[in-house]
């Protein structure tokens, strides 16, 4: 079994042909856990949970979003958290290259929906563009510690993800890897313990080399894991079978 920790299968971009791609995903025994990105977007990924057994989701409030939320987004969460296939709050945290919401906003939003995770003792899926610094400190004083955490489609420096991994945060990695510019991030994936590693395509975005410019989907998590394997040195059996066992034991999926 593969575990996909990171996609939007709510996007738009599957709305005319899901159960195909959920078929396919079933097919390749692929479970893929569908993150949210806003209250409306936690309500549609409950709704497609229910209806796929290859479906796990994760509730939250994106970055993005944090302005249009609602002043009592908590009580809300609450309520969705409990849904028997959620695993984690998120996708959660900082956008300062957008800036679509304030920054204050996006860390008082992103620090109460720490204090939901905790309250209900569940992970958090950490969205972090160029703020990596800023995102840390509030994990280090928040969250670190008291609940696991993962920072999804890792784009920070080599430097920052020696600090993240001594403190045992897990990073996943997805399409990005297979980039010709992803020089960076391949030196991070060959330093970061296959331990702290999970895997992740960001579907229906980051489409890996070869298929860049199509949509992307959880099938395509193979060209990572070669990737992966590659620059690891190890076999795609040994990637497939350490970071499965990372995404069970991170989000409890039996």
């Amino acid at each position: 079994m593969i575990i996909d920790v990171h996609a939007h299968y709510d996007d738009e971009a599957f709305a005319t042909d899901l159960e195909d791609v959920m078929a396919k995903l079933k097919e390749e025994n692929i479970i893929a856990i569908s993150s949210s990105s806003s209250i409306e977007s936690s309500k549609e990924n409950i709704e497609i949970a229910k209806k796929y057994d290859t479906i796990y989701i994760t509730v939250g409030i994106h970055p993005h979003e944090a302005n249009d939320a609602p002043n009592d987004f908590e009580d809300v969460l609450f309520e969705f958290a409990r849904f028997e296939k959620n695993v984690a709050i998120g996708e959660i945290g900082l956008d300062y290259h957008y800036d679509f919401s304030p920054r204050d906003v996006q860390k008082e939003v992103f620090i109460r929906q720490i204090e939901v995770a905790k309250a209900l003792n569940l992970p958090i899926v950490v969205h972090s563009r160029e703020a990596h610094k800023e995102t840390l400190d509030i994990l280090l004083e928040n969250a670190v510690g008291k609940i696991p955490v993962l920072i999804h489609c890792y784009s920070g420096s080599v430097e920052m993800s020696r600090i993240l991994r001594k403190h045992g945060i897990y990073i996943s990695v997805g399409g990005v890897v297979t980039f010709q510019n992803a020089k960076k991030l391949i030196e991070v994936v060959k330093e970061y313990p296959l331990e702290l590693l999970m895997l992740e395509t960001d579907s229906p975005y980051l489409t890996p080399h070869p298929h860049r410019g199509k949509r992307n989907d959880s099938t395509y998590l193979k060209y990572v894991i070669q990737k992966i394997a590659q620059i690891k040195e190890v076999s795609e059996d040994l990637v497939i079978e350490k970071t499965t066992q990372n995404a069970r034991n991170f989000f409890g999926i039996k």
